[in-house]
């Protein structure tokens, strides 16, 4: 390891008790078991007398100097270490897998070995020797197998995910402004100041921030403490004053009946005031802790409590932890992963996981897909909210950003990826997730294939980096215009991820139109045909005739005007515009063997296009194409076309394709005729004659209401139901049927009220 590395985790075993004085830098001696018992042990620190109050800040990275009242002298101004990284030489990442790893996908623990040689007759050998000529015959089909597997996975890793998203230079002032927002409490502090400092920005006026913080926090909360003691490493020059009775607090707190909250918020305020912890202790607390919490934000959190851990502790278990949560992930479409928790947890968990890889010297157990995949989907927010939220983008993207494993690279071109014979340079952004320019990094160009012949046209070349920028001048192959796959690699970085990209780049040119002939040719060629050659952009003179006995045709060539090789664009038309009724008709000019643009005009077969509308036509010529720089309109000539008389419409009506088509009139069906008035009134007076009927009767016989009582009910029951029988005639005359069900439920219900109490009114009388 390096000797920033050493000083690194120097500085780190100092902040959290690691066994040796401020006074001194070097690592105290005495192996692993009198380092652990300096750890786990919680009595008083040898350098702070009995008593209290202390004054500490942590300096340089070391212990705490702890002042009492009964001390000659006052407490040393102390400041806390500052939150910028240390500088290091990243380790070598493996390249390699073994087969095992291969077959099953997965990362190893264990530094892998180099592939197995395989023999010229492609058996994959199993051992570093040679394998006997009889096992090798057994062997060879199904190593030959894993072979073949394994030249997939390692295609497949070739072919990954690109990011998708990105902040740009933008979206980092709108993280920026969301950051700088004035804060009410230590806790809007402590985001502002932490997360302005993970983008490696400070707040303008630092002193104001703390002495806000050493107003508000709360010396009984621990939580409070923790904002604080995190936000006084970032600032410069701030101090604050820890009390014994705070001390005994945060210890307190490390414990296993206190939630992994409250222990991650105590190691951190103890960390951050450089006070001694036992990581040991703290450790079995929080392994204790998390088999009873199991939720996403407890086990980030107790990562990144394991960061603010002694590195003499084993943190294996809780390392661990990083792979069962990458399984937790959400794959989105395969483009986004993230917990169901939403953004701003998987952003704290990308933070966590890199600070605490970093803490312990090992790769998180992430693959390359997977680390894009979370990219996107943090870097796909936008628009921030709420305060946490940036504080949570911010901490990932400085992880991402400063770490000892993985750097994501952002290869862009600058403006669009086109390149022509004036502009012949493609330029090319290459950057980290801040948008901070990767000068360090050589950009090489691996092949350039033309898209729609496959044929390489330039490879294996490299960029040359002009300011922030890395620029390649392909015009100098001289390619045909088109489109262009190229495939870029950056390298210069052992941690570089997501350095291979697919970019299409366009070559765009310049058309010509040359040999353009005009003529008439007779159709019984008995007359040699008459052509005019025309010169663009001038349009001919005079006009051209085509009718009954003769056709009218033109010929042209289109060539790159730079290189003069000939060109045939994807749209290639010509376009007759009546010049009295407007009526426009177009056909496509098609090239021959010779990439020579023909067109010929029969009048007798052409007369349905145009309707036989005879009249003069103005000729133009059309051609465009995406990698053309000049796209033409032309009016070419007038041509006078003529149809037979007994074909013209007896009304011209224009044709014009961009005006607006006559609006369609639906046409309903007419209602059925209603029967006489003679036969509707017979059929009323016929269903209302049982009625009739029934009044003769009753006068005849006699009406029996002697059972029929004036009780409220009765009256309310009768008049509700008469009122329904009137709703139904009311419905078919006037209302629709929403309307009556909401009439209806309202008299029905009052109905049936009155009618109960009606029925039991009877029932109560028959019984007397």
């Amino acid at each position: 390891m390096s000797r920033h590395m050493s000083r690194h985790a120097t500085q780190r075993d100092a902040a959290h008790g690691g066994g040796f004085t401020a006074a001194s830098p070097l690592r105290r001696r005495g192996g692993a078991a009198a380092a652990g018992a300096s750890a786990n042990q919680r009595g008083p620190h040898p350098r702070r007398p009995p008593g209290g109050p202390y004054h500490c800040a942590p300096q340089g990275g070391h212990l705490c100097l702890y002042h009492s009242p009964s001390s000659p002298s006052p407490p040393p101004t102390l400041h806390p270490p500052q939150a910028a990284p240390l500088p290091f030489t990243p380790p070598q990442r493996p390249r390699s897998l073994s087969l095992r790893q291969a077959e099953l996908g997965g990362s190893n623990p264990h530094p892998p070995s180099p592939p197995p040689p395989i023999s010229r007759g492609g058996t994959l050998r199993a051992g570093s020797g040679a394998a006997a000529p009889e096992e090798g015959h057994k062997m060879a089909a199904p190593c030959g197998a894993r072979a073949l597997l394994l030249l997939l996975l390692l295609l497949g890793a070739a072919r990954g995910l690109a990011p998708s998203h990105r902040l740009t230079a933008r979206d980092l002032a709108r993280l920026r402004a969301a950051l700088e927002r004035p804060f009410g409490d230590v806790r809007a502090a402590y985001h502002a100041v932490v997360g302005l400092g993970s983008l490696g920005l400070r707040l303008e006026d630092e002193k104001a921030a703390c002495n806000f913080i050493k107003s508000h926090v709360d010396s009984s909360s621990v939580d409070s403490l923790f904002y604080a003691a995190q936000s006084i490493r970032v600032l410069s020059g701030c101090e604050v004053t820890i009390s014994n009775e705070t001390r005994e607090l945060l210890l307190a707190a490390v414990s296993e009946d206190s939630s992994i909250t409250q222990i991650f918020h105590a190691v951190g305020a103890l960390s951050g005031f450089g006070l001694p912890l036992a990581s040991q202790e703290a450790l079995s607390a929080l392994t204790a802790r998390l088999s009873k919490e199991e939720s996403v934000l407890a086990t980030i959190q107790a990562l990144e409590t394991a960061s603010y851990l002694s590195q003499q502790a084993d943190l294996s278990a809780i390392v661990e932890e990083i792979e069962d949560l990458v399984a937790r992930l959400d794959d989105l479409g395969g483009v986004y992963l993230q917990f169901e928790e939403g953004i701003e947890t998987t952003a704290l968990f990308v933070a966590a996981a890199y600070k605490l890889s970093d803490h312990v010297g090992t790769e998180p157990a992430m693959k390359e897909d997977q680390i894009i995949q979370l990219m996107n989907a943090i870097f796909s927010k936008k628009n921030f909210e709420t305060l946490s939220e940036a504080f949570s983008i911010a901490c990932a993207t400085g992880a991402l950003s400063r770490n000892r494993y993985h750097l994501p690279v952002i290869i862009v071109p600058e403006g669009s990826a086109a390149v022509s014979h004036h502009q012949p340079v493609l330029k090319l952004q290459v950057t980290n997730v801040m948008s901070q320019p990767l000068t360090q990094a050589s950009v090489k160009l691996d092949y350039a294939k033309s898209a729609s012949t496959k044929a390489t046209v330039l490879q294996q070349t490299p960029f040359v980096l002009s300011g922030d920028v890395f620029e390649l001048n392909f015009m100098n192959v001289k390619p045909a215009s088109g489109y262009y796959d190229f495939s870029i690699s950056v390298d210069g970085d052992n941690r570089f991820i997501a350095n291979k990209v697919e970019l299409k780049v366009k070559v765009s040119t310049e058309v010509g139109i040359t040999n353009v002939d005009l003529s008439t040719v007779d159709k019984d060629q008995s007359i040699a045909p008459k052509t005019t050659r025309v010169a663009y952009p001038a349009k001919a003179k005079g006009s051209f005739t085509a009718d009954s006995h003769q056709n009218f045709a033109l010929s042209f060539q289109l060539i790159d005007v730079n290189s003069g090789a000939e060109l045939t664009p994807h749209q290639t038309f010509v376009r007759l515009h009546n010049q009295k009724t407007g009526q426009e008709v177009v056909f496509v000019a098609e090239p021959d063997s010779k990439n020579v643009y023909k067109f010929e005009l029969d009048t007798s077969e052409r007369k349905t296009e145009f309707d036989s509308a005879s009249g003069t036509y103005t000729l133009y010529l059309i051609i465009g194409d995406a990698t053309l720089e000049n796209p033409i309109l032309w009016n070419v000539a007038d041509v006078v076309i003529k149809f037979p008389e007994e074909d013209a419409p007896s009304t011209v009506q224009s044709k014009n394709l961009f005006v607006p088509k006559p609006e369609i009139q639906h046409l309903f069906r007419e209602p059925e005729k209603r029967p006489p008035t003679v036969v509707s009134n017979t059929f009323t007076a016929l269903i209302l004659s049982p009625l009739l009927l029934l009044l003769i009767l009753w006068i005849k016989i006699g009406a029996n209401i002697s059972n029929f009582s004036f009780a409220p009910s009765t009256i309310v029951f009768h008049m509700g139901h008469a009122a329904m029988l009137g709703l139904m005639y009311v419905y078919w005359t006037q209302l629709n049927m929403f309307q009556t069900l909401k009439y209806l439920a309202i008299l029905g219900g009052v109905t049936f009220l009155a009618g109960n109490r009606m029925l039991a009114h009877k029932a109560v009388k028959r019984t007397h």
